[in-house]
């Protein structure tokens, strides 16, 4: 049985920066990974196959010219499935590539198979053609990523009615599709389709969405994708789905109401991957979710030596965040230095519209009961806006009326995950107000709302 320093099961962004980060201090790192190659969920169904996706909607599409051009402006007229497949495969094979370079470079062992625990110290690889192998270590990484949570009332059949995953395999653009999950996923695919002139019809048993973003910029979101013709369904659950005997499917709400449309895509949360490891034999459990308890700061499990990072933790689930607690992870398990998780990070939602948010809502700073003023500034409003033919965005600022500090900072519209980096940097550094009005922004850029907004909430402030 070999021995390891440090093993890392999974090699989503948390697994493959804490192998790296563990390599990098000259520790013996396996990998084990049960796709067929490296990159999990983020790289092959998750975070860059759908911003992927969403990349060549966009261009083929044309969308981001319509405001010149006209509603019926495409790009290219006939756009079909394989169109945006292609650029897809290209992206991915470039992740792999790089990924399985930096593995070799760090001299990181990875094997590909099922990983299962056999106690506390010992795994067990089922490998591809059903070879067995051992393995034993002091010290695991569980970063297994989720898996798409499939209900037993839903049909998937990967051609008509899809989950998350799935999706990304369609054969062709339907006329019609109902996603079912308003969620950051369920979002994300129902916007891009819409900006691909499918009708969409989303579907959510709650009569919100997206409950830690501001209310102002979900507002202004859901009056955008509205406005193009998607029909929200909130407050009624979806009771069952049919398929239809001359094709397409039936969605029946509960309360009688009934959607027809050609595709279903049912987008309703993401189970923890964990059901294979056999957690029990050492000493660890999962929630009814799949997900795995873990301490906040070092990302260690109840079982000493055993740690947990990515979206298997659960919230914010994101492949920015699951980096940081994967390499923060890595330092605890092998007695190195590691900072503590930051406090405030950025949440990017790659809808059409994009969101992208940081620090405290309006919300938020109400309930704690500080005096505040904001101040927002439209996309309209700048130059950069007008060439780029943009007539909706938004970006939103909370400063406090006491200490002038930024508190949190919001943006919904085109480059809004690009942009939040400039309130993230300023919130982060305890930056007032003052910054944004005596400071100059290039222009014509985006980044110029931030004086816009700045200086609308200055107008309003007291001044000392």
């Amino acid at each position: 049985m070999e021995h390891y320093d440090f093993i890392v099961i999974g090699s989503g962004p948390a697994g493959r920066r804490a192998a790296i980060q563990a390599a990098k201090f000259g520790r013996k790192v396996l990998v084990v990974e049960r796709g067929r190659r490296v990159g999990g969920v983020s790289v092959h169904t998750g975070t860059i196959p759908s911003k992927t996706l969403r990349e060549t909607a966009l261009n083929l599409s044309g969308w981001r010219e319509r405001g010149f051009y006209g509603r019926s402006y495409r790009v290219k007229q006939n756009l079909t499935a394989s169109d945006l497949r292609a650029r897809l495969t290209i992206t991915l094979n470039h992740e792999i590539e790089v990924l399985e370079h930096q593995f070799a470079r760090n001299q990181v062992t990875t094997l590909t198979g099922d990983a299962r625990f056999r106690d506390r110290t010992t795994i067990e690889v089922t490998g591809e053609e059903g070879e067995s192998f051992q393995f034993s270590s002091d010290a695991f990484l569980l970063a297994v990523g989720t898996v798409p949570f499939r209900p037993d009332y839903v049909p998937f059949d990967g051609t008509s009615i899809f989950d998350s995953d799935e999706i990304l395999n369609l054969t062709h653009l339907p006329r019609s599709m109902t996603v079912i999950g308003a969620g950051v996923i369920g979002i994300e695919y129902a916007t891009i389709f819409s900006a691909l002139d499918v009708h969409v019809t989303l579907v959510e048993p709650r009569s919100t969405m997206l409950d830690f973003i501001d209310r102002e910029l979900i507002d202004d979101f859901t009056h955008q994708i509205k406005d193009r013709g998607m029909v929200l369904r909130f407050g009624r659950k979806a009771e069952r789905i049919t398929k239809l005997a001359g094709g397409g499917c039936e969605v029946q709400m509960e309360g009688g109401r009934n959607i027809r449309s050609e595709m279903v895509l049912f987008a309703a949360g993401r189970m923890g991957a964990t059901s294979t490891l056999n957690l029990e034999s050492c000493g660890l459990e999962s929630d009814r979710r799949g997900r795995i308890k873990v301490n906040p700061t070092t990302f260690e499990t109840d079982v000493p030596g055993i740690y947990a990072a990515g979206d298997v933790i659960g919230f914010p689930s994101l492949a920015s965040t699951s980096m940081e607690q994967g390499r923060i992870a890595a330092c605890h398990a092998l007695g190195q230095q590691a900072h503590e998780p930051p406090k405030f990070f950025p949440y990017g939602i790659y809808a059409v519209p994009e969101i992208s948010t940081v620090g405290m809502t309006e919300e938020e700073v109400i309930e704690r009961g500080i005096s505040y003023e904001c101040g927002v500034a439209r996309f309209r409003e700048t130059s950069r806006g007008h060439i780029m033919g943009l007539d909706t965005g938004m970006l939103k600022m909370i400063f406090s009326l006491k200490t002038r500090r930024l508190l949190g900072c919001h943006i919904v519209g085109e480059g809004a995950t690009e942009l939040i980096h400039i309130g993230q940097a300023v919130l982060n550094l305890k930056g007032t107000l003052d910054y944004f009005v005596e400071n100059t922004f290039n222009y014509p850029t985006l980044a110029e709302a931030y004086k816009i907004a700045a200086l609308d909430a200055w107008n309003r402030m007291p001044q000392h």
